[in-house]
Order: structure tokens, then sequence, then C-alpha cells
């Protein structure tokens, strides 16, 4: 039987997953990895630890399934940056993680030159330390490290680079479309490293990894690490896979992901969306794995309601206590919540806004909060697609989910209600190896294009049932309690000299 390894590279753990060409998953197998602090605001991996639980899940995985794969599919933690000597393969140090912030007052700094307009213009993002430059340009602010990397001695990669060298023993020097585009270096015009960017973070170009498409053989891995070669033929990172994965490659397709936060990308097609505001704008698989575009958001605070409704409240003893407790009132009591315990993220962006709960009466009960709770996640997301849908004028025709929050079938039910369209719920929740194995077999004909990819799949649909009118009142008092949040932000003023405050 055909059977193609997907490698799921994420933040915490690395994963190997087995998908016979029919879909079904074969055998999988997952190592976490230690988390590096070194200081307040900064997150970094050791780059040995990220290959070397990769190869040992996927030797692990391979031989539970008792068959060799024609083909790998590599999907990553976005953002990440690694650089490493291109004769040893050795790092030159720690890789520093996407959730890093080190360079937070270089970003600023950059702002107040008026340079972001630019940036956002070329790369579709935003100048913040979240993204791979600012990072690689710390890294060579090393005299001897930049003059190894302009000799070409020197490569960096985000965490799919890294693995594709590792794997081919260092022949390969590659990324895809959808990772270069989260590097602030690619231009999505040109489809190239463009070069003011390069200048602009003070970056060689030599150091750079060539591009080459998301679906497509790329190289053999090394004979000594799986026995024999297996070619590598899909790369994409995590979002994109799982775009990819659930389907999402004609313009108005749209998919969520309901973790601790949610990430939502709407493809919008070939050619390059205008900018939204609050939202960015990154490379994706078109249908038969080539470049397109999609438009992305997140929402800081998703599932995480819960379990602060579970762990810091006591409200609830399990997290699938939700669904019952969601059920058990007829609505929410008048009580909204908004959730912005970090701030709010697209599209308000708002850093200063907090955590607000509006409508409290004496009448209301945990059940009323927890609902309001699950009602946050799909308000948020609602949110995100007007956004999405009014900057691009597509038109939203269903929405593709997955995540973990996906297994309450009544926040499922109400977001189908909310957006007015189907919700579909996949029989299986690895879209985003299955992105990244259906680009790898698409490469290597195991299926023949996106629809004998997807005749594999099943979904479970979730209808829209609420009226229209019972909807829009619904959304009024979302919108006046994000109005609260925004409000309580924006209203903060120092106090006036000589006035005393209260303590």
């Amino acid at each position: 039987m055909t059977t193609i390894l997907a490698l799921d590279q994420g933040t915490t753990s690395s994963r190997a997953v087995v998908i016979r060409a029919d879909g079904t998953i074969v055998s999988q197998a997952q190592h976490e990895f230690p988390q590096l602090f070194p200081a307040p605001g900064q997150v970094e991996h050791n780059p040995q630890h990220l290959f070397e639980t990769t190869v040992r899940a996927a030797r692990e995985a391979i031989a539970a399934s008792g068959e060799r794969p024609t083909a790998i599919g590599i999907t990553n933690q976005r953002e990440t940056v690694v650089v490493w000597d291109r004769r040893t393969l050795e790092p030159i140090g720690p890789a520093i993680v996407w959730q890093d912030r080190r360079t937070t007052d270089r970003c600023a700094e950059l702002k107040a030159q008026g340079v972001e307009a630019m940036v956002r213009s070329r790369t579709g993002l935003l100048l913040d330390p979240y993204f791979s430059a600012t990072k690689l340009e710390r890294i060579l602010s090393d005299p001897g490290l930049r003059r190894r990397a302009a000799r070409g001695e020197l490569a960096f990669g985000t965490v799919d680079t890294w693995l594709i060298a590792k794997l081919t023993g260092g022949r390969r020097h590659v990324t895809d479309p959808t990772n270069a585009s989260r590097t602030l270096l690619y231009n999505l015009q040109t489809r190239t490293w463009d070069p003011e960017l390069l200048r602009l973070f003070n970056i060689p170009i030599e150091v750079l990894p060539t591009i080459v498409p998301s679906s497509g053989i790329v190289d053999d891995t090394d004979p000594a690490i799986f026995g024999s070669p297996i070619p590598i033929a899909g790369i994409a990172g995590d979002q994109q896979a799982a775009l990819f994965g659930q389907g999402c490659a004609m313009p108005g397709m749209a998919k969520n992901t309901y973790g601790t936060g949610a990430f939502l990308l709407l493809y919008t097609g070939e050619t390059v969306p205008d900018p939204v505001e609050g939202l960015l704008v990154t490379a994706a698989a078109n249908p038969t794995g080539g470049l397109g575009y999609a438009l992305e958001g997140s929402v800081f605070i998703a599932g995480a309601v819960i379990q602060w409704l579970r762990d810091g409240l006591g409200l609830l003893a399990s997290a699938g206590e939700s669904e019952q407790l969601a059920r058990s009132v007829a609505d929410n009591g008048g009580v909204s919540f908004v959730p912005a315990f970090v701030g709010l993220g697209s599209p308000h962006w708002e850093p200063e806004a907090r955590g607000t709960i509006t409508g409290l009466t004496r009448g209301t009960t945990r059940a009323h909060l927890v609902r309001a709770g699950l009602e946050s996640m799909a308000f948020s997301s609602r949110d995100l697609i007007q956004a999405m849908l009014a900057g691009t004028g597509l038109i939203l025709p269903r929405l593709r989910v997955d995540g973990g929050a996906t297994a309450n079938r009544w926040l499922m039910q109400y977001q189908a209600d909310l957006l007015g369209v189907p919700v579909d719920r996949p029989d299986c929740v690895e879209t985003t190896a299955l992105g990244a194995a259906g680009l790898a077999g698409l490469a290597v004909g195991v299926w023949k294009g996106l629809d004998s990819f997807l005749a594999t799949r099943t979904f479970e649909t979730f209808e829209p049932k609420m009226s229209v009118d019972e909807r829009d009142a619904q959304a009024r008092s979302w919108e006046r309690a994000v109005s609260a949040a925004l409000h309580w932000a924006q209203a903060v003023e120092p106090p006036k000299e000589g006035v005393v405050q209260n303590r």
C-alpha cells in the first residue's frame, strides 16, 4: 500500500504520521523537546533537538507502519530562525523561536523610521519580533558571523530549511514560499527575496535558501537516516499546511484552528490580495500545490478561555463539561465575555485591552459565564471573517475547522449559526500533517489533484439554524462588549499633576 510520511515539527514536540493513499493514518509517533528561556521575553530551542526528535519519531512511525513511505512531506513551526555552518551542519547557536520578543526595540526603531508601510506593501506583514528578519539581523550583528555569512560559509533557515539540510546531508538549502513569506524578506509580488529588504535588515543574500515550490521533489534523504533514500516532496508552514489539508484552495474557502488561540486563514487566489487593516497577507498552496495567497488573522485567546474558567475560577471540572453547561441554559443571560487577557488580536489589534465581562446580574450563573466564554470563540472568529470578506469582496461558502475545541458540538453549531454558513469538521483532525502529506503526494503522483486527495476525506457538517434577526441581536450585544473593552484600553490617562488618586 502506498504511504506518505508527514513530518510535523512544532513548537513543543516533533511528530511523524504515516498516511495511506486512502487518507487513513497507519501509524504515528511524537517526541517532546526542552523549551529554553534564557531571559524574560526570550525563547530558544536547541536545533539539534528539533532534528533528533523528528528523526526518532519518523523511525518509530515507519517501523510501526511496516511500510516504506513513497515520499516525505514536511510542515513546521513558522518564523523560528536557525543559522548553521554549511560544511559541518553545526548550528552556530540556539534557534530563536517565533515567540521570542528580544527584537521589540529594533522593530520600534524601524517603525519610527517610517518604513513599515513599505515593508507591509512588499511582504504583507507588519514590523514585529514575531517574524524572522530582525532575529536573523540580531544574530548577524556579530561582525565575525556576518563576514562568514557574506562569504557563503553560513546558512540561514526556518525549521523546514534546517530539517531538509540535515536530512539530505547538507546537499540542499531550500525553503518554500509559505515559509519564505513569514520572514519579512520575501516580496509577494516578485516572488523572490527582496534586495531593498535585505539592505534594510543588513542581511547578505548568500545566507538565504533557494525558494522551491511547496509541492515538488526536492531531493532524497541521506540513506543512513532511514535505511534507504526517501524523496522529500512537500513543504509548508504549519498553518498553510492545515489550510491545504482542509482543501481550502479556492477563493473564499477558509479554515479556522481552535487551539489556545485561533488561527484563521482565508484563501484568496493566485494574485496578491490588497492589504486589509488588522490582517496579514501570506503565501499559500493553490490546488496543484503551486503558489497562491491567503489572508491570515489570529485570535489571541480561544480555547484558553475555557482553561481559565476551569483552572482560574474553578467553574469547570473539565473542558468537556463546558458543552453540557452551555446546553443547560436557554441563552447567555445577557452576559458577554471578551477574553482579552493579553490584548485583542485581529482585526482590532489593541494590546492594552484586557478581559471584559458585561451584563452581569444577580441571576447570572456559572452556566451563563461558561456559555459566554464559548460564544466568545465564535464571535471572535466571526469578527475575523467579516474583516476578511469586507476587504476582499469574497463570499464564504463554508468554514472548515480543526483543533481541540471542535470536539464541542454546541460550539460548532453556534459558529455555524453566527456565520450563517455550514461549518465542516473533518473526520481526521490531523489536518496539518494531512496537508504536508497531500503536497508531497501530489508531487509523486499518489493523488492526481486536490479533488482526488479530498475524495478520501469525510466531514461532519453543522448547518446554520439561527434566524437573521436573532443573529444580529446577539452580534450587537457582543459588539457593545468589545467596544467597552476597547474604551477601557484607550481611555487610560495619566493622573493630573496635583490630583491625589484614590488607592
